[in-house]
Parts: structure tokens; C-alpha cells; sequence
């Protein structure tokens, strides 16, 4: 089958980076942030690879084919996102040159707020790994050749295998490669949707006037888009595989400009996936909505020009689970098993980088039991960004100003802790508007703890100093 043999030759490809880039690994630094080095156009790339991935392009699809145009949102959250940490944050983050999310997070307040986050955001995260390979699972059934099971546990091999040879030398160069695949496949998917329908008129014409709805709809209100950007538009302003793409950057301004690059570049992507999905809706109403693109490909393309599609939405996938499994993991050696074990932690590099690589084998497995008992890639992500926004994010943000703000260490890891039980319950028990109250709820205990906490320190100091 040529869109097999097609798809077998990228990842072949893929793996000849990895062991290329296994060979230049020899400290830490390397395998952790590929040596801070890079400029600008790399930097770029990797993130625009680390964002796009199995919810930017099957969702997506799936959402333009439920909800029409307003489904773009969930990814243009993003872009207001990255416009945000461009102009803000990114150059302060550069600025730590640390490895990790938690490791700035101690530096902005102690080591059990780091470790708090790290906990919450590991459990995140591989329920974000999980909804990648659940989203492979669903491209490559599209070929009808086994069963989504089994590609998932190839897709999982491959990826967790390169991502363990290589570390960010070999996820920086794919990302390269990943995001020109991905830009032509999109291309051919929506230039194959358009000719077949007729052109961009006849596809208007032939939906309903709901989908066209932009802002909003009768599927995508008001509530839905303030939900949107504060639950997942916020994890762009403050993501621990975000963060790893900008700490290889060799400077601030690189930093800075990439992310801006990438919020400008993000916003066609999204709008030309939910147009997939909106033809899909046309061509083949009967279909579930995250099969949308699967079946676009299938359908309407050559052999060939099917395989590069799918090869691209698979590299756009493959290039997401590995940036969210190298943070998870990273985050579980260097701020969890390094913390806990401090005492026994080597100082030696190669005995840190085989950690760090049994720790990626770990979350890869992990991640890949639960993509087995999920169901769709929107709402296992949606649960897993839940629970990290409503605990870490705004913390952390406040951190960078702690001092004008006043926030205090232990107000942080009660607020860290308080609202990432909050977002687990509201979808545990899927209570409406709770994951906002959570979020809030994180706000309160940040606010309300320092603020006591600052009172009673200045009572005691002026009760020392009159008694003196």
C-alpha cells in the first residue's frame, strides 16, 4: 500500500535523527535544552510543531465539522496566547537558562511549590500524551489495516524510542522537518476540499448559516470562548513544553520574536483545518466528527498525495506527544525523583541523562494505558488543561512579579493545590462552570493567603521592633 509505504518512509527518516543526534549528546545541557544555541527560525518551528498536533488537526477537523468556523477558536486561543508571553514573559523565561516550569517556579518561591506543580503538571500532561496517541490511533485506522489498538502501540514505540535516543537535539531537528510537512499536507487537504466542493462559495452555500456564525454560534457562546481562553489560551502563556522550546533559544529576543512568529502563523493553520472539517461536513455528513480529515485524505486523494497527508498529520501529532512526553518526563526526574531523592541524585551527566531517558519510558507507557481507556482527543485534552490551568498557571505568572504583587511562598503552593483539586473535581463530576470557580478559586487563595500572611509577618515585626 503506498500511503503505508509513504508514511514508513518518515518515520524511518525520523529515526535516523534521533540516532544522528544520540551521538552529539555528552552533558546534560545537550540533551536538556540542546545546548541553548539556536536562533529564531528553529525556535519557531519547534513551536509551531510542539503546538500543532493531534487536537490542532484531527480536533480541530472534528470541531469545524460540529461547530463550522467558531471551532478555530480552539486553537486561535493560542495565538492570544503566544502574543502574550511574546511580549511579556518569554524573555524573562530565557533569562532563568534553568531546565524546567518547576525549576522556575522554585526560583520564584520555594521547593514545595515546585514540587506541587510538578505533580499536577505531570498528571496533565500525560493525559495530554494520551490524547496524542489516541489521536494516532484514529489516523492511521483510516488506512484500515489493523486496529487503532495496535497502531497506537507502534505509534508509541516510535516515538517514545526517538524521543529517548535523541532528547532535544533530535526533537528540535523533526520539529524542522514535522513543520513543512505539516503546512504542505494542510495545503493539499484544503485545496483537495475546495476543488471537490466546487470552490469557497460552493462550500458556504452548502452549510448551514449556524456554521458560518463567527464569533459565536448557537454551538460556541459567550461562556464557551471566555472558558476557552482562560483554560487552554493561558496554557500557551504558561506550558512546560512550551517553556522547553524556549529555553534552547540562544537568547531573549529570540525567544521573544519566535513566540510571536508562532501566534501570527498558528492563525491560518487554524482556520484552514476547521475548513477541512467544515467540507467534510458536506461530503460525508454520516461520518464521526474526528474521523473529518482522516476521511477527506482516504477519500479524495491519490495514493500518494494521501500518504503525504497523512504522513503530515501524523508528524504533526508525533511532534506534539513528544514535546508533552519530554516535558512529563523531564519534569519527573529533574523535580520529582531529583527532589525526593536529593541526597542520592548523581552529579554526573551520563548517569542524569540515563534518568532522564528511563523517566521518558515511564510517562511513554503510562500515557499509552490511558490513550487505551480514552474516547475522544478534545475532551481528553480538554481535562488534562483543566487541571494544570486552574493550578499552576497563574501562579506562576504572578511570580514574575511577586514582589510588586506581595505573593508569598506558601500562598502559592496553597493556591497551586487548592485549585488543581478544584479543576480534577469540576471534570471528574462534570459540574458546569466549576472549572472556572476553580481558576478563581486559584486567584483567591493567591491573593487572600499573602495577604494574611503578609499582615501577620508586619504585626510580629512592629511588636519586635516596640519591644525593643
Amino acid at each position: 500500500m503506498i500511503e503505508l509505504i509513504i508514511i514508513a518512509v518518515y518515520f524511518l527518516a525520523v529515526g535516523i535523527i534521533g540516532l544522528a543526534s544520540h551521538r552529539k549528546i555528552w552533558r546534560m545541557a545537550d540533551f536538556m535544552v540542546a545546548g541553548r544555541r539556536y536562533a529564531s527560525f528553529f525556535i519557531t518551528g519547534s513551536l509551531l510543531a510542539t503546538i500543532i498536533g493531534g487536537s490542532a488537526t484531527v480536533g480541530l477537523a472534528g470541531l469545524g465539522f460540529s461547530r463550522g468556523i467558531s471551532g478555530a477558536w480552539w486553537l486561535l486561543v493560542g495565538s492570544v496566547g503566544l502574543i502574550f508571553l511574546g511580549l511579556f514573559l518569554a524573555k524573562k523565561v530565557r533569562g532563568y537558562a534553568l531546565y524546567t516550569l518547576p525549576a522556575i517556579i522554585q526560583k520564584q518561591y520555594n521547593h514545595q511549590a515546585a514540587l506541587a506543580a510538578s505533580v499536577l503538571i505531570v498528571v496533565a500532561w500525560i493525559g495530554i500524551t494520551a490524547g496524542q496517541i489516541l489521536a494516532a490511533g484514529k489516523i492511521f485506522s483510516s488506512l484500515e489495516i489493523g486496529t487503532p489498538v495496535i497502531w497506537m502501540i507502534v505509534f508509541t514505540i516510535i516515538f517514545v524510542g526517538y524521543t529517548v535516543a535523541g532528547g532535544q537535539y533530535a526533537l528540535i531537528r523533526t520539529d524542522i522537518l514535522d513543520i513543512v510537512i505539516i503546512f504542505t499536507g494542510i495545503a493539499i487537504g484544503v485545496g483537495a476540499t475546495l476543488w471537490q466542493l466546487g470552490g469557497i462559495n460552493a462550500l458556504l452555500n452548502a452549510l448551514p448559516s449556524d456554521k458560518l456564525a463567527f464569533p459565536l454560534s448557537s454551538t460556541f457562546g459567550g461562556e464557551d470562548l471566555i472558558s476557552y481562553l482562560l483554560l487552554i489560551g493561558l496554557t500557551y502563556v504558561v506550558g512546560p513544553d512550551i517553556y522547553a522550546r524556549i529555553f534552547c533559544a540562544k537568547d531573549g529576543r529570540t525567544a521573544r520574536t519566535s513566540a510571536l512568529w508562532s501566534a501570527a502563523l498558528i492563525i491560518p493553520f487554524a482556520f484552514g483545518v476547521t475548513l477541512i472539517g467544515m467540507g467534510a461536513l458536506v461530503l460525508f455528513p454520516q461520518i464521526s466528527p474526528e474521523q473529518a480529515f482522516p476521511s477527506i485524505i482516504t477519500r479524495m486523494l491519490s495514493p500518494v498525495a494521501a500518504g503525504f497527508v497523512l504522513a503530515a498529520l501524523l508528524s504533526a501529532v508525533m511532534s506534539s506527544a513528544s514535546a508533552t512526553l519530554w516535558s512529563a518526563s523531564t519534569i519527573l526526574t529533574e523535580n520529582i525523583i531529583g527532589s525526593v531523592f536529593k541526597n542520592q541524585k548523581s552529579d554526573s551527566d551520563s548517569k542524569s541523562v540515563s534518568l532522564s531517558r528511563w523517566g521518558i519510558l515511564g510517562v511513554g507507557l503510562a500515557s499509552l494505558g490511558l490513550a487505551l481507556v480514552l474516547n475522544g482527543v478534545i475532551n481528553a485534552l480538554l481535562f488534562a488543561y483543566t487541571i494544570y490551568t486552574c493550578g499552576v498557571i497563574l501562579p506562576v505568572i504572578a511570580g514574575f512579579y511577586k514582589d510588586k504583587l506581595k505573593i508569598t511562598p506558601s500562598a502559592a503552593v496553597v493556591a497551586i493545590i487548592g485549585g488543581g483539586t478544584a479543576g480534577l473535581a469540576s471534570e471528574i463530576w462534570n459540574i458546569r462552570y466549576l472549572d472556572i470557580g476553580a481558576l478563581l478559586l486559584n486567584l483567591f487563595l493567591l491573593l487572600a493567603v499573602s495577604l494574611v500572611e503578609t499582615r501577620i509577618r508586619n504585626r510580629r515585626l512592629i511588636a519586635r521592633n516596640n519591644a525593643l
